[in-house]
């Protein structure tokens, strides 16, 4: 991509800028972490702002009621957003990010009709189920069931690690739905409401106290044969198309984050002494570094995205995905040698940043699986046994 910017897009960055400066000032009082209903009316009024000023979905195709954005424009988006410290997707992450990418690419025209506007608009949130307690980083392993009767599927198992289940209208779904196929076959992709009869979501507590993932039973829950996307059978390629947005594009305001982050601790450094430690000051020049280089990446990653068909990253969201995870752990282990003994309270927002950042080598596919993806499709090494 051309890294220099036109008179178009400057204006386009000028207007955003303006329209930030306008809006951010008139935003309610951030809820509580804990108080998931204020979350989710927060996140959803937040989204509905972006809607009516014409920049949700700014990158999404036309046709799937998007903007249709140049990629240079989604990215100046993504940095002014976060330079002005706009909220973050929050609980509309897995339908703008994963769901609705996924709908946009592979749905029917009915579907993509159904449930992608109500996304952009911030009506309906989206929640991912695909973990299973005994499928994990082996997603495909995965057991829960759906036996078609009629019209409908009917399912029966469980999900674990589902993002925002709590206060989610729709889920994602992987079910098996031919047990005798091999394992990588067999499987489909379903929308499913999640006030259907059936499902129960019980909370999980992370190490940081939060509770945004939750476990999922489903006990014969009833799903319209017509809410299942892609083929019969053939919800391991659709998978494929949803975790290639969550390791290509998904992360990319993250980063945008992560260096503004990393400029906070040099300021912070400077301001409590801790700068006049050379390996403190190596450390972050390296990291300063890493993310420059991040960001290179990502805008290789957003414009291979653009130029393929249906907007799907390629193998390169691996190759980010990999690094991302290991320089975000570094990032906020550097946060705590800035902060000193506060680093050890949970009241200081960086240590609940570090505490998270644990989960990023294991979620959206282990740094293990990312190595082998590396491996076998990008330096077309044997797969192993």
């Amino acid at each position: 991509m051309d890294l220099t910017y036109t008179e178009e897009e400057q204006d386009f960055r000028a207007r955003l800028r303006a329209w930030l400066a306008k809006v951010l000032p008139e935003l309610p009082a951030k809820p509580s972490p804990d108080d998931w209903p204020g979350r989710r009316a927060y996140d959803l009024g937040w989204q509905r702002r972006l809607y009516e000023a014409g920049y949700a979905g700014l990158h999404w195709p036309v046709d799937a009621g998007g903007r249709g954005a140049t990629p240079t424009q989604h990215l100046i988006f993504l940095e002014e957003t976060e330079r002005a410290g706009a909220p973050y997707v929050g609980a509309n992450f897995v339908g703008l990010l994963h769901a609705g990418p996924t709908i946009a690419a592979e749905g029917t025209a009915e579907q993509r009709a159904r449930w992608l506007p109500p996304v952009l608009r911030g009506d309906e949130v989206w929640c991912q189920g695909f973990s299973e307690p005994d499928a994990g980083s082996d997603l495909a392993s995965l057991r829960t069931r759906a036996v078609r009767d009629g019209d409908d599927y009917v399912i029966s198992g469980s999900k674990i690690w589902t993002s925002h289940a709590e206060v989610a209208d729709w889920c994602e779904l992987l079910v098996r739905t031919d047990p005798g196929a091999p394992k990588h076959r067999g499987i489909s992709w379903l929308a499913m409401p999640m006030d259907a009869p059936g499902v129960s979501v019980r909370p999980l507590r992370t190490l940081a106290g939060s509770a945004e993932f939750a476990q999922v039973f489903l006990d014969e829950v009833r799903v319209p044969v017509a809410n299942r996307v892609g083929a019969e059978n053939d919800g391991w390629r659709v998978t494929m198309v949803t975790l290639s947005f969550e390791r290509g594009t998904a992360f990319v305001g993250e980063v945008v984050a992560c260096r503004r982050t990393l400029g906070e601790l040099a300021r912070t450094a400077k301001a409590n002494g801790r700068w006049d430690d050379p390996v403190l000051r190596r450390r972050l020049g390296r990291l300063y570094g890493e993310f420059g280089a991040l960001w290179r990446l990502t805008q290789w990653n957003v414009s291979e995205a653009e130029r393929s068909a249906g907007g799907v990253p390629g193998t390169g969201g691996s190759v980010f995905k990999l690094a991302y995870s290991h320089a975000r752990q570094e990032l906020y282990d550097t946060a705590a040698e800035v902060l000193g003994a506060r680093s050890l309270s949970l009241e200081e927002e960086w240590t609940l940043d570090r505490l998270s950042s644990l989960s990023y080598t294991i979620a959206a596919g282990t740094s293990q699986i990312q190595r082998n993806i590396v491996a076998e499709r990008i330096l077309g090494l044997p797969k192993g046994r």
